[in-house]
Formats: C-alpha cells, structure tokens, sequence
C-alpha cells in the first residue's frame, strides 16, 4: 500500500468517526486501567457488565484495597480468568499507591511494571488517557494490517513499529481505535463485510467476500481516485 492510498484510508476512517474511542466504559484514568486488564480475552461488553457495578463501589485503588481480593474476586467472577485477574487489579491498585501515590503514571516503563499490564495495556491507556500516538496491537488490529496490506508484518511489535512509522503523522492519535473498530465490525476475522466496507477499494485483500459498495465508498471518499 504506497502513502497517497494510507492518508486516504484514514482520511475515510476520520470522516466516518470523527472522534472514535475505546467502547470500555470508564470515568477515570484508573478505571480504564483496569477495565483494560479485565478485557484480556473478554469482550468490551462482557467487562463493562462487571465494572458498572464494581466502580460503583469502588473505583479507585485504595477503594480496591478495602473491599479485598475475596470480595474484588467474587465482583469479577463473570469475566473469564477472573482469579488472576483480580489479583492482578488488587497487586496494581497496592503499587500504584506505594509507588505513584494512588495515580495512574502517564510512562510506560512504570505502567509496564504494574501487575497484570503489558505493552499492549500500556499503549491502550497512554493513547486513551494520555493522549499519545501509541498503537495497541490486539487481534483485530493485527489482521486488518496484514490483510489489506497497511502494515504486513509476522509480529505483533512489528505490525505496531510499522504502524506507526506509515500512518500518516494527523492521524496516528486516533488510528488505534479506527482500526480495532472496523476489524471488529466489518473486517472480522471468518468473514469480512467487503460490502460494508469504506475502503474496500484501496484494500489489497485478494479474497473479498463481497463486491466493493460504490456508494459507500463515494460517501467517505475524499479524492479523486
């Protein structure tokens, strides 16, 4: 895919969402932590089911601390993994205050340190909270880069460097959340909704299940191609 057809591509993606974001549910910077630690392997809507009634009760990380790793178990116990889970949110929620004084850092050597975060978990809370170009590679993101020829790579990490080295400089803030979304509505895994897609016609997959929507594609086209 050369850069005239990548800016087109976000520039579609930005018309359709002008402002996309995270469909985890959270009113703080700790809460989408922690909501994004409880997403591993579950869907958006299963956590927020479990995190309506959690951060209702507790929501910030001493609160945590005093309902208990039983009690924060039990909480949780419909998302799947939950044991380690809640251990992993309790140890996170004891360091963050022994070590950040109750706060979520906004560096991702220190966000990395906490329990039961990762690079992905890091990228996800630095460019939603904070604000930053990082790209958080989950499955989705992995495959809507390989298969349209984005950003080939074998590797999560190098999807993500790659990612972020060709995606045009005014959109890197918000592809993250461009590229999660049409990867979990229309370019899904089994059988892509080449019909429904808004840059069907600037993908470079060869096997698309349905023919491109010219109307579509007019609606969100933004030159003359």
């Amino acid at each position: 895919m050369n850069p005239r057809t990548r800016r087109e591509m976000f520039a579609r993606f930005a018309r359709q969402r002008p402002e996309p974001t995270t469909e985890l549910a959270y009113e703080s910077p700790f809460e989408l932590l922690v909501a994004v630690v409880l997403s591993a392997q579950a869907t958006d809507v299963g956590v927020n089911k479990a995190t309506r009634p959690l951060f209702a009760r507790a929501n910030t990380p001493q609160a945590i601390l005093d309902m208990g790793l039983d009690d924060l178990t039990d909480s949780i116990r419909t998302i799947g993994l939950y044991k380690n889970k809640a251990k992993n949110v309790y140890a996170l929620s004891r360091q963050l205050i022994e070590q950040h004084g109750g706060e979520v850092p906004a560096d991702r050597e220190a966000l990395e340190a906490l329990p039961g975060v990762g690079r992905k978990t890091a990228n996800v809370v630095l460019n939603t909270v904070f604000h930053q170009p990082t790209m958080a590679v989950d499955t989705h993101i992995f495959r809507v880069a390989n298969r349209t020829g984005l950003a080939r790579g074998k590797t999560v990490r190098a999807v993500e460097d790659r990612l972020l080295k060709v995606i045009p400089r005014e959109y890197r803030l918000d592809a993250h959340h461009w590229l999660i979304l049409h990867g979990r509505y229309v370019c899904e895994a089994r059988k892509p909704d080449c019909g429904a897609c808004l840059v069907c016609d600037l993908c470079d997959f060869r096997d698309k299940t349905e023919e491109c929507s010219p109307e579509l594609i007019a609606r969100y086209a933004t030159d003359n191609r």
